[in-house]
This record gives structure tokens, C-alpha cells and sequence, in this order.
């Protein structure tokens, strides 16, 4: 793999962590299911929620302007 095919793809990579992190941290029932069965691995995952709303908007943009670019 070249390093212009990673350039290409790195950006889908943050948007899709980004979309995970939110997904999980977004549903009610998810997240109450982890509370209960993981309380202190739970709040070492919303400390990520900062992160992961930011990798979306950024990786969503930034992989936009490649699909615009390519």
C-alpha cells in the first residue's frame, strides 16, 4: 500500500472511529448496559466521547473534501 493510497484512507478510518464511538456512547440502552456490567471501563470510554465527536466532524470533512478532490 503507497502512502498516497494511506493519505486516502486515513481520513475514513478517524470519521468511522468517530461514528463507533458515538453510536455506542448515543443509545440509551448500550449505554446502561455497560454501566452495569463494566462501571469503571465505562467512564474510561466517555472520557472519549470529546475526541470521538471531533474525529466525526473532522473526519467526516476531511474525507469529504478527498472524495471532492479525487
Amino acid at each position: 500500500m503507497s502512502i498516497s493510497a494511506l493519505d486516502f484512507y486515513f481520513p475514513f478510518v478517524v470519521f468511522l472511529y468517530g461514528l463507533a464511538i458515538n453510536f455506542v456512547l448515543e443509545i440509551p440502552q448500550l449505554v446502561a448496559l455497560a454501566q452495569k456490567r463494566m462501571p469503571s471501563q465505562y467512564m474510561t470510554f466517555e472520557r472519549h466521547r470529546k475526541i470521538a465527536v471531533l474525529s466525526l466532524y473532522v473526519g467526516g470533512i476531511w474525507s469529504l473534501q478527498n472524495l471532492w478532490l479525487s
